[in-house]
């Protein structure tokens, strides 16, 4: 994510965004990708804001690779949930057959729709054969600002898969569903499980 005024959203917003997320629980789909990777194995979670997702993954007894672009948030989640989070984005995903899993919640709605099929190009290239892949990103058509400034890349599900079939990950499971998030409003979403 390289758009300057998301950023500086989530940079604001950092303690209200860590103070939704705390108490959370793993969610069925986190408890899933977990559950499916080796005992031990390297998971990256990409966008992972304040690092509630990773510390899961670390309690687990996964080996874990944060990364997220925001500054703040990466500060204040790091002691909030004692996980190392590093300064990143999609564009540094470089890496060949080197993660059991990739974590991708709700972070990739924030790039450009032109740059999602080189990322998942290079998440498909940083995964080991047959690792796990989630994204989740909100259902929708075209690219707009929130209403507390975030830009957004919107997916139909048709859209998504296709998006993965060409970087060579598969589909294999999707949920549907509708929430309320940082902005206030209720919102409809996609997870797709798939796996290189």
């Amino acid at each position: 994510m390289t758009d300057k005024n998301t950023l500086k959203v989530y940079d604001s917003k950092a303690q209200d965004y860590i103070d939704m997320v705390a108490t959370d629980k793993p969610n069925r789909h986190l408890s899933a990708f977990i559950a499916a990777l080796p005992k031990g194995g390297h998971a990256l979670d990409i966008g992972c804001g304040p690092g509630n997702s990773a510390a899961a993954m670390q309690a687990a007894g996964l080996t874990v690779t944060a990364i997220d672009p925001s500054p703040k948030m990466s500060t204040l989640g790091s002691k909030k949930f004692g996980v190392d989070i590093a300064q990143g984005s999609y564009e540094d995903i470089t890496e060949t057959a080197h993660y059991d899993g990739i974590w991708s919640s709700f972070s990739m709605l924030h790039v450009l729709r032109t740059d999602v099929p080189r990322h998942l190009t290079a998440i498909k290239c940083a995964l080991k054969p047959n690792g796990k892949f989630v994204i989740g990103v909100k259902i929708g058509t075209g690219e707009k600002r929130d209403s507390i400034g975030r830009r957004y890349t919107y997916f139909t599900r048709e859209e998504l898969d296709k998006l993965l079939l060409d970087a060579g990950l598969i589909p294999t499971d999707h949920f549907e569903g509708s929430e309320v998030g940082l902005a206030g409003t209720i919102d409809p979403f996609i997870i797709v499980t798939a796996h290189a």
